[in-house]
């Protein structure tokens, strides 16, 4: 691999052999894990070993609770190795701080289990019945990242007062439905799940808690937040790989110029633009979360400022992951376009990542409003 810049946030964690083997599985596996559509279980089942599916997890419950710039490090260092599967990670593990916004009594229930592993998707015509003994739901939830590991899913639909409930299921009663047949992120295994006239217990359904439960600074940062970094740096973790595959192939390739890829000005200028891009995006991310995670362990505040630049540092990361990997694209030529390249996964990888909510070009709107001073409009910061 090119002697590159890389990101200089260290963790223990990441600088573990332990790590280190897993992230070299799942970058073996990588190509094995696209084709198939799922991240084999001998992978899931090391990373369960490791708890690294419970990083943010209170440790009121046996999780991790780790620091908040040291998980976003892990993540892409995950996602340098499979864009699939460090967003599968991503997924679950954000998932896990409900277990501060829940009833204790479920949480346990769920979080107790090391192997719990949690799912859920946007809800789609979801009818919720209140019983005597708890709800009867029939909905579809679709996009459920990592559906064919998890053993849980969370459902929201909607009550008739307004609230949303949260119902947690096991994965045995509800019908996952195979929708994702797509060209980015595949071995996500993103598929739907349908539930019909199925009765979910009271202990198990709950209106999301205002204020967690437990009282570490991980926990004041909003869910939509941790989503946002964390899938930004799935977007650095995928661009990065994609451009040390490109220098790796400039220095290695000859094409039909008979000149290498290395000694050509046009592969020189699109390498330092990329470099450039990178570099960029990952140091304000980087920044961006460094202040608002140190104004929260100082006991300050969460204000808007750092809400707001959070989230536009974490769209931006999304936006420039894929200028990143389409020079790369560019740079590999006809070695890009086959399926069997890793330019070509990171590539679509990359764009997949800018199709879901957190790449979405509004959230530059919302940032736009914040800074010119007028009320900012979006619902997700």
């Amino acid at each position: 691999m090119a002697n590159t810049t890389r990101n200089d946030q260290s963790t223990h964690i990441a600088e573990s052999d332990a790590f280190k083997a897993i992230v070299d599985r799942i970058a073996d596996a990588a190509p094995a894990i696209n084709e198939q559509r799922q991240i084999p279980d001998d992978i899931i089942n090391a990373m369960v070993d490791q708890d690294l599916l419970r990083l943010l997890v209170p440790k009121s419950l046996g999780g991790g609770e780790v620091d908040f710039l040291d998980y976003l490090a892990v993540t892409q260092a995950i996602a340098h190795a499979d864009g699939s599967t460090a967003w599968c990670f991503n997924q679950n593990n954000v998932l896990g701080t409900n277990a501060s916004l829940m009833p204790e009594a479920l949480a346990k229930e769920i979080w107790i289990d090391g192997r719990a592993i949690v799912c859920n998707g946007p809800p789609q015509n979801v009818v919720i019945t209140p019983v005597s003994d708890g709800y009867t739901v029939t909905g579809r939830w679709n996009f459920s990242s990592g559906s064919r590991h998890a053993n849980w899913v969370s459902a929201a639909g909607r009550l008739e007062n307004g609230d949303t409930l949260l119902m947690m299921i096991p994965t045995a009663q509800v019908e996952f439905i195979d929708v994702w047949h797509v060209s980015g992120l595949r071995g996500t295994g993103s598929f739907s799940f349908e539930a019909s006239n199925l009765h979910v217990p009271a202990e198990r359904a709950f209106v999301e808690a205002q204020t967690a439960r437990d009282p570490g600074p991980l926990y004041k940062i909003p869910r939509s937040l941790l989503f946002a970094s964390g899938f930004a740096s799935v977007g650095l973790g995928v661009a990065r790989a994609g451009l040390d595959t490109a220098i790796d192939l400039s220095l290695a390739k000859t094409p039909q110029e008979q000149i290498k890829l290395k000694d050509q000005a046009v592969t020189q200028g699109q390498i330092g633009h990329a470099e450039a891009h990178w570099a960029s995006a990952n140091a304000y991310l980087q920044a961006t979360a460094g202040t608002l995670w140190a104004n929260i362990t100082a006991g300050l505040p969460l204000t808007t400022h750092d809400r707001i630049h959070l989230r536009l540092a974490s769209t931006h990361a999304i936006r420039e992951a894929v200028v990143v990997v389409d020079l790369a694209y560019t740079i590999g030529g006809a070695s890009s376009i086959f399926e069997s390249h890793p330019i070509q996964r990171r590539f679509q990888d990359a764009h997949a990542i800018t199709q879901q909510i957190q790449g979405r070009l509004e959230h530059y709107e919302t940032a736009g409003q914040f800074i010119l001073g007028l009320e900012p409009q979006g619902r997700m910061f």
